[in-house]
């Protein structure tokens, strides 16, 4: 069983950051392709970001691309999304999934076996 516990939310203006933590309970993080996730009231859950087992390779929703980026810490166990230049439209829901060993990074919610609670992400016009 893996726990996944995200921080770091929290309400900003327009073109503003954020810096988003998924702390991971397992000791074989490293282990884990892991992914951002985020849903808005009324909408699915949609993909944002996703980081190989190493680190090395990413992958990142069109909509993000060039103004979020993730990244791990696999001595920490921790899973990082750091959000520049922040728009209404970010607002949601933010989660971090876990998905056992995969080869390259996973844009599909149903791969990942283990989410974390969420952490709810506002931005103001």
């Amino acid at each position: 069983q893996v726990q996944l516990v995200e921080s770091g939310g929290g309400l900003v203006q327009a073109g503003g950051s954020l810096r988003l933590s998924c702390a991971a309970s397992e000791r074989t993080f490293s282990r884990w392709t892991m992914g951002w996730f985020r849903q808005a009231p009324g909408k699915e859950r949609e993909f944002v970001a996703a980081i190989s087992v190493s680190g090395r390779t990413t992958d990142y929703a069109d909509v993000v691309k060039g103004r979020f980026t993730i990244s791990r810490d696999n001595a920490k166990s921790t899973l990082y999304l750091q959000m520049n230049g922040l728009k209404p439209e970010d607002t949601a829901v933010y989660y971090c999934a876990a998905k056992w060993h995969a080869v390259l990074p996973r844009q599909s919610p149903g791969e990942y076996e283990y989410w974390g609670q969420g952490t709810q992400v506002t931005v103001s016009s």
